[in-house]
């Protein structure tokens, strides 16, 4: 869709007078629907000005129509549905360009699974260069501790790579330096390229916990900063137990943290601190210019290059998006940021705008770029692989986009009451090809992988061969798993 021509840039106001003399040879669309209207309460301006104008209509009448547009390109931009219908004046040479493509349901799926590498059967190495690129093509996989089966970064690159071991990225973070670990939504592991993109999150990150730590930790929540930065300076790597594990706490809790593990927190998530290594799943830091490479480490950004980097990476690896999702993607750029950077993408026709249909057959306008969806006709085939994934698998990681697009409502639920659970502590997404078929819940139990349950979605049916699909897929975990066989409770398949 050729903005450019149908909207003034966001934020200013529309014009609303009558225009002097016949309007440019054009036609009206109705941009909540994409068609061409026919409205005598609307009247056309030229110059592609958005104009919504009831030519008899009062003073108030205007200012009233003038607000909608407004609430219009809000949402057009934020890729909600347009609450009003709204027009534009489009010159007939352009209207050409303003039809929006549709992204049916199974091609979206297909993009959006072959940019998160889950498309085809995955092969390589998985060590040194191919752990990198796969790494870099994901743009990060989240770390998190429950080991029930698999932490959930290794899972991740399993899922990716089945030869895949945890060493190998032990070895890309610690001994290679070719990753760091940060912060997107929640805790990662980043490829070292993107470090100098993070240092606006590094400002940013230390300005909202100024905010926002005095009210979770406490006054004087910051007393330990300077005293912890001089310890590691002075003495080398360290984690929170060797600087004050022993120290006075407020009281029990998962994030009931010591002072000093607070200061360690703040300084990692500042930038000045660095993740040097774990040692067992306990994070070592260390100061950041003995971690990170001076190759990345000295490259100064300016914030609109970053941000437009952060769009654009995002872009790549989420195949189309709104402009909230594409900020979600690293959280480095604010909604408001991610909206204009789509305005001006749109404008200057480096995004265009795909309607892409929702798994209820419902349509979300969201953005894409041309060369992604020309590349539809070429993306392989979904594999028949059942498939296992990480809760947190970055495919997964957005739920409400996920439950759109497949119609899979995924909760992980590690904090509901054992009585109030659904399913299970931690149960795992199962794919087959382009769909979600069901969840299980599996966990080691000393050398074996016990089976309690595994429930399918509706309408997918565990015959013989999806029930084979599934065995082989946790034959192949053993090895990440640590266990020698599997063995299935009774009741394990469930209604």
């Amino acid at each position: 869709m050729d903005l450019d021509l149908a909207f003034p840039r966001q934020g200013s106001t529309p014009r609303l007078e009558s225009p002097e003399g016949d309007p440019t040879t054009g036609t009206l669309v109705n941009v909540s629907r994409g068609s061409v209207v026919d409205d005598p309460a609307l009247t056309a301006l030229p110059n592609g000005t958005l104009y919504p104008h009831h030519a008899s209509g009062t003073k108030e009448t205007r200012g009233r129509m003038a607000q909608l547009t407004r609430d219009n390109l809000d949402a057009f931009f934020a890729g909600r549905p347009l609450p009003t219908p709204i027009a534009v004046f489009v010159p007939a040479a352009s209207l050409a360009r303003m039809t929006v493509p549709l992204l049916t349901n199974a091609d979206a799926r297909r993009l959006f699974l072959d940019r998160h590498l889950l498309l085809g059967q995955g092969s390589g190495p998985a060590r040194g260069a191919d752990l990198a690129g796969v790494l870099d093509d994901l743009g990060f996989v989240q770390v998190d501790s429950v080991n029930t089966l698999a932490r959930s970064h290794d899972l991740i690159l399993w899922s990716r790579r089945g030869r895949y071991r945890p060493a190998s990225l032990d070895h890309l973070v610690a001994r290679h330096r070719a990753a760091f670990e940060h912060w997107t939504h929640d805790a990662a592991i980043v490829p070292m390229r993107f470090y100098p993109m993070w240092r606006l999150k590094f400002a940013r990150d230390e300005a909202r916990i100024r905010r926002r730590w005095p009210a979770w930790q406490g006054e004087g929540w910051d007393r330990e900063i300077d005293a912890v930065l001089q310890r590691i300076a002075d003495h080398g790597p360290a984690s929170s137990l060797e600087v004050g594990d022993d120290a006075p706490r407020k009281g029990a809790g998962w994030w009931d943290w010591h002072p000093s593990k607070v200061a360690l927190e703040y300084l990692w998530r500042s930038g000045r601190l660095a993740i040097s290594h774990r040692r067992g799943f306990r994070k070592v830091y260390d100061l950041a210019e003995r971690v990170i490479p001076a190759q990345v480490r000295d490259v100064r950004l300016e914030a609109p290059e970053v941000i437009d980097w952060a769009m654009s990476a995002a872009m790549d690896r989420l195949g189309f998006a709104t402009s909230g999702e594409l900020a979600a993607f690293f959280e480095i750029a604010t909604r408001d940021e991610a909206r204009q950077w789509c305005a001006d993408a749109l404008s200057a026709g480096r995004i265009t705008a795909v309607d892409v249909e929702m798994a209820d057959g419902s349509r979300r306008r969201s953005f894409s770029t041309a060369s992604l969806l020309d590349g539809l006709a070429s993306l392989p085939q979904p594999s028949g692989r059942v498939r296992l994934l990480s809760p947190f698998d970055p495919a997964l990681r957005d739920r409400a986009r996920a439950e759109r697009l497949f119609g899979f409502r995924y909760r992980i639920e590690i904090f509901v009451p054992a009585p109030r659970r659904r399913y299970g502590y931690y149960v795992f997404p199962v794919m087959q090809g382009c769909r979600l078929i069901g969840r299980l819940d599996a966990k080691r139990e000393g050398g074996v992988l016990a089976v309690r349950a595994f429930w399918p979605e509706a309408g997918v049916r565990m015959g013989r061969a999806r029930q084979a699909g599934l065995t082989a897929e946790l034959q192949r975990i053993l090895p990440l798993a640590r266990t020698a066989e599997i063995r299935f409770a009774p009741d394990w398949l469930r209604a």
